[in-house]
């Protein structure tokens, strides 16, 4: 039974940083790339600064 070894734990604490970072870069693409004024209309600020976003990433959007 010396050859057996135990099974590593998942390096969590590790992982932890880029499990909250992808769900969140993901709503900024979403934001910047698609939205089109469906979710970022809550203020004329909001939705000049995805429109220059997807200028800026030369996304068409007009």
């Amino acid at each position: 039974m010396s050859g057996l070894t135990t099974p590593s734990t998942i390096p969590f604490p590790r992982l932890r940083p880029w499990l909250l970072a992808v769900p969140v870069l993901l709503l900024v693409a979403y934001l910047v790339l698609m939205d089109n004024g469906a979710v970022s209309q809550t203020g004329a600020f909001l939705h000049e600064l995805m429109h220059d976003g997807r200028h800026l990433l030369g996304v068409p959007c007009h």
